[in-house]
């Protein structure tokens, strides 16, 4: 089989970024391929691609006997793949559901309001020519991107799809039955044998203390108000606790402005951007990891996987995709109100620990093993395009 990869590649900071050095080593044993170095790329010093797959540059068309697998997110790191997705034998990656911003920067960004209309009309009808004539004139809404998602007018062309949990194959597949679309686990690298007290000494979290960790990008959807709000009901309570944000995003001086005023400022501490040698085994130092989105865009959390390769139970939003981890790896936090008072539970639970706890953390690494490995994962693709 011969693939014709399109991603972004690192240095972005992207988690689709991680997602294909992880993955393309394993991709490359099993067929050949070719990957497309995005426009103005540059191969950083630090990092070299799998010796079985071969880089070409952006504008290399796909050969005849080749399948373009072109990765769709909410963001514009993937305008570029989008002149790609008309061409024959085109398997789009969906990492998000929602591609509502991904439409708007490659569109009314650019002052493109036709496309941008003409695409909005095709996902949504009557409805999507009013939410774009309302932009035109000033008036949007917060959740406009979620209520039009915008996702079929990427879809046109497609021969297959490709998605990271089972939710997001059922709602594709109500609306587009008549592309095959397949289920394929999110690959995370595999950490290993990881010294927690090792990572617990690095960060300076004391032994005796109940680490909360947030991974990834920092934005207000994330929940982290919850997060904070949640902490400081568990210190109030007599819990141990300290929050832990490893990652880079606006808004962290606001954060730590939150925490503060709760009681908990030096409670609270935060790493920025660390290379991928130390990120993929920071995870392991946290009691839980936490991982909130409200509204959702459908992605499946690679930072949820990241904690569950490492043995740590994750708390998650208890809804659509996030359910389909077992519950005993993924405490689920229920949205909106109740939640800060459910963050704090978890804590008081993990500082408890004894055996259930250590239930909690083997079932992490079992979801991990069971779903997520990235040799296994490229076996389910290859499997999935072999039948188209």
């Amino acid at each position: 089989m011969k693939i014709l990869w399109g991603s972004p590649l690192p240095p972005t900071r992207s988690g689709v970024s991680d997602y294909a050095v992880e993955l393309l080593g394993e991709l490359g044993s099993l067929a050949k391929v070719r990957v497309l170095e995005p426009p103005g790329w540059h191969r950083p010093d630090d990092w070299s691609l799998d010796e079985t797959v071969e880089l070409v540059p952006s504008e290399t068309a796909p050969s005849s006997d080749e399948i373009s697998l072109l990765h769709l997110g909410n963001n514009p790191h993937h305008r570029w793949l989008l002149d790609r997705l008309g061409q024959p034998r085109t398997v789009v990656v969906m990492h998000d559901l929602v591609l509502h911003h991904l439409l708007v920067e490659a569109t009314a960004a650019e002052g493109d309001d036709e496309h941008f209309e003409k695409d909005l009309v095709f996902a949504h009808g009557t409805a999507g020519r009013a939410l774009a004539r309302a932009r035109r004139a000033g008036l949007t809404g917060a959740r406009d991107p979620f209520l039009f998602p915008a996702r079929a007018a990427y879809l046109e062309h497609a021969v297959g799809v490709i998605v990271h949990s089972r939710w997001a194959q059922r709602i594709l597949t109500a609306e587009r039955p008549q592309i095959p679309i397949a289920k394929v686990g999110l690959p995370a690298a595999d950490p290993g044998i990881v010294d927690r007290g090792e990572q617990r000494r690095h960060l300076g979290v004391p032994a005796d203390e109940v680490l909360l960790m947030h991974l990834g990008f920092l934005s207000p959807e994330k929940g982290l108000a919850d997060v904070v709000t949640g902490v400081a009901a568990a210190v109030r309570a007599g819990v141990p606790a300290r929050l832990m944000l490893v990652g880079e995003g606006g808004g962290l001086d606001d954060l730590l402005t939150a925490a503060a005023r709760a009681g908990i400022g030096d409670r609270v501490g935060t790493t920025g951007w660390l290379p991928p040698s130390e990120f993929l085994r920071i995870p392991s130092a946290a009691d839980v990891g936490v991982v909130l989105r409200t509204p959702s865009a459908g992605e499946t959390s690679a930072a949820a996987v990241r904690f569950l390769a490492c043995g740590t139970p994750v708390a998650v939003g208890g809804t659509s995709q996030f359910l389909e981890w077992p519950e005993t790896a993924a405490p689920r936090i229920t949205p909106g109100p109740p939640a800060p008072a459910e963050i704090a539970r978890v804590l008081a639970e993990a500082a408890a620990g004894g055996a259930g706890w250590d239930e909690r953390r083997r079932a992490a690494r079992a979801a991990y093993e069971k779903d997520h490995r990235p040799a296994d994962t490229a076996r389910q693709m290859i499997e999935f395009l072999a039948t188209l």
